[in-house]
């Protein structure tokens, strides 16, 4: 089973556990004045139950498999003008969170909205002094970086969407 086959297939699994669950919660009692909707109603309820606990126990399965699959499959993705490789778990976690910090940390470098500006002195003829901002930082590289991380997420999804459409679950 490929890694795409299965996360659709916990899909799927979650909506008929949910259908069990509503059933259930429908079924589950009445008034004795009511006719059972089934013959055998008490026995009807518990195998919905069972039926719910084998659907957990099956996305629990998988998505053991999916964990173990991302953990040890390796994938390279050219950022930038480098080809980096990790496993698809720490390619999820930069998708999910971190590229966007690295983002955000590049964007605090700012000239914080400073101006050169003159200041004259107080005693006459004195010259004018210039002060300048001073930046501690390459504006390019910041610019590149920015750019760098704001384009990871899109080369990760459509790498992933690949990967999980070609990769084989790892069972135990």
């Amino acid at each position: 089973m490929k890694i795409i086959e299965a996360l659709k297939k916990i899909k799927d699994l979650r909506r008929k556990a949910d259908d069990l669950v509503s059933k259930v919660k429908q079924h589950c009692a009445d008034l004795d004045c009511e006719t059972p909707i089934y013959p055998d109603q008490k026995r009807q309820i518990s195998e919905w139950i069972q039926a719910h606990s084998d659907i957990v126990k099956e996305i629990l399965h998988l998505k053991t498999s999916i964990t173990r699959t991302n953990l040890k499959t390796e994938v390279t993705i050219e950022l930038g003008d480098k080809f980096v490789t990790k496993p698809i778990c720490d390619w999820i976690e930069r998708r999910r969170t971190l590229a966007n910090l690295e983002e955000v940390m590049y964007r605090s470098l700012t000239d914080k909205g400073l101006k050169d500006t003159y200041q004259n002195q107080l005693t006459p003829n004195a010259p004018v002094t210039i002060i300048k901002k001073r930046l501690y930082f390459d504006p390019i590289e910041r610019d590149k970086k920015i750019e760098l991380y704001r384009s990871e997420p899109s080369k990760i999804d459509s790498t992933l969407e690949i990967i999980n459409a070609v990769t084989d679950l790892l069972e135990k």
